[in-house]
C-alpha cells in the first residue's frame, strides 16, 4: 500500500514535490554524466590524432635527467617512477618542517601579540600584518635572492662551525655516509618513550594534579638520536666540505632553494597561525586566567596549563586549513628552482608527452596528502574536545 501510494505521487507531475525532487536529481546524473562521456570522447579521439599512447609504463622507463636536490640515491639513469618518488620527499620533507617551524613561529608571535610590553606586541602586529599582506610568490623571490645573490662565494665562504659554511651555493655541512639506520631507530625509540612519557604524566596529573613537565619529553624523544650521532662521530669519519675555487667537494648541502622555500612557507604561514592563536586565546574568559592566578600559578603556568587547552578547541580547524595551504603553496617551489613534486611532474610530462597519466598521479598525490592532514587534524580535535569536556 505504501509503495503504491509512493508511484500515485509520483505520478502527480511537476507540482508533485516527492516527483520534482527525484526529476531534478535525474536531471543533474544525467547532465554530469553526458559532460564526462563529452570529454573522455574528445580525449580519447584528440590522443589517437595525435598518435599519443597511453597507459603508466613509462614509469618503468630510464628518466634521463638530474635533480638537484634528493633525498635518497638517485642519477639520470633511473626510472621516471623513481623521480617522482624524489620530488615527492622533497615536498613532504618542505610541508612537514614548514607545519613545524611555523607553528612554532606563528605561536611566538601569537602570545606576544598580546604581551603587555609597549616594545614586543607593535612588532608582533607589525610582523604579522607585513608578513601576511605581501604575496608568497613575492616573499619566496625575495629570499631566493637574499640566498643567491648576498651571500659569499665558496673561495671566500665563512666557516660558521669545524666543516659548515654557508655560501651562494647554500649550507654545507659534514655528513657521515653509514649509520643511517641506527639514527632512524634511535629517532622511533625516543618517540616510543616520549609517548609512554606523555601517556604516564597525564595519568598522574589526573590523580595528583602535578603538572606535566616539558623538558622530559624533548629529553626523551632527542636524547637516543643525539647519543646515536654522538657514537657514530666517535667511531666513523665524517665526509667533509672543502671549498675550492669553483665549489665544494664533499660533505652535505642543504640547497638555496629548499632554504628560501621553507623559510618564505614558514613565515608567511607563520603570521596566519599568530593570528588564529590570538584570536582562540582571546576567547578565553578573563576570569580563568584570574581563577588561575588566584591559585597561584604562575603566568607561564596560567597560559600552558589553562588558557592553551581551552584556546586550541577555537583554533584546531582554522589551523587545520591554515595546514593544508601550506601544504598545497609548497607547489610554488616551481618559480624558484626546487625540484619538489609538481616541478619533476612537469619534467616528465615535457619528455613523455604523457600529460593525463602524470596530471592523474600529481592529483592523487595532493589528494591524498591533503586528506591525510585533514584526517590527523580531526582526531587532534576530537582528542581535544574530549578533554576539554571532562
Amino acid at each position: 500500500m505504501t509503495g503504491a501510494s509512493h508511484f500515485m505521487r509520483l505520478a502527480g507531475g511537476w507540482s508533485d514535490p516527492a516527483f520534482r525532487a527525484v526529476a531534478t536529481q535525474a536531471m543533474v546524473l544525467a547532465l554530469v554524466a553526458g559532460i564526462i562521456a563529452f570529454l573522455a570522447i574528445n580525449l580519447i579521439g584528440n590522443l589517437e590524432e595525435r598518435s599519443i599512447r597511453t597507459g603508466f609504463g613509462f614509469l618503468w622507463q630510464a628518466s634521463g635527467f638530474e635533480i638537484g636536490q634528493s633525498f635518497i640515491a638517485y642519477s639520470a639513469s633511473s626510472t621516471f617512477a623513481k623521480a617522482l618518488l624524489v620530488g615527492l620527499l622533497n615536498t613532504l620533507v618542505v610541508a612537514i618542517l614548514g607545519i613545524v617551524l611555523s607553528t612554532i613561529v606563528g605561536t611566538i608571535v601569537g602570545v606576544a601579540s598580546l604581551s603587555r610590553n609597549p616594545l614586543v606586541k607593535p612588532l608582533a602586529t607589525t610582523y604579522v600584518e607585513l608578513v601576511r599582506n605581501v604575496p608568497l610568490l613575492l616573499q619566496l623571490y625575495v629570499w631566493y635572492a637574499v640566498l643567491t645573490q648576498m651571500l659569499p662565494a665558496a673561495s671566500a665562504a665563512p666557516q660558521l662551525l669545524p666543516g659548515l659554511y654557508l655560501a651562494k651555493s647554500g649550507l654545507h655541512f659534514p655528513i657521515l655516509h653509514s649509520g643511517a639506520g641506527l639514527v632512524f631507530g634511535a629517532l622511533i625509540a625516543g618517540a616510543a618513550a616520549a609517548l609512554a612519557y606523555v601517556a604516564w604524566s597525564r595519568r598522574r596529573a589526573d590523580l595528583t594534579g602535578a603538572p606535566a613537565l616539558l623538558w622530559p619529553r624533548a629529553v626523551l624523544l632527542l636524547g637516543p638520536a643525539i647519543a646515536a650521532l654522538l657514537f657514530l662521530a666517535a667511531s666513523t669519519p665524517f665526509d667533509v666540505p672543502e671549498p675550492t675555487r669553483f665549489g665544494f667537494s664533499g660533505g652535505g648541502l642543504v640547497t638555496p632553494e629548499l632554504t628560501a622555500l621553507l623559510i618564505g612557507l614558514s613565515l608567511y604561514n607563520s603570521a596566519f597561525i599568530a593570528e588564529i592563536l590570538r584570536a582562540g586565546i582571546m576567547s578565553v574568559s578573563r576570569s580563568q586566567s584570574e581563577a588561575a592566578a588566584s591559585l597561584g600559578l604562575s603566568r607561564a603556568h596560567t597560559l600552558r596549563l589553562v588558557i592553551m587547552p581551552q584556546a586550541l578547541k577555537v583554533a584546531v580547524p582554522p589551523l587545520a586549513s591554515q595546514y593544508l595551504n601550506l601544504a598545497k603553496n609548497t607547489s610554488l617551489a616551481i618559480a624558484i628552482g626546487y625540484p619538489d613534486l609538481m616541478s619533476i611532474g612537469n619534467t616528465i610530462i615535457n619528455q613523455t608527452g604523457q600529460a593525463i597519466e602524470v596530471i592523474a598521479i600529481l592529483m592523487a598525490v595532493y589528494l591524498t596528502m591533503s586528506l591525510s592532514i585533514s584526517a590527523f587534524m580531526n582526531w587532534y580535535n576530537a582528542r581535544v574536545a574530549l578533554v576539554g569536556m571532562k
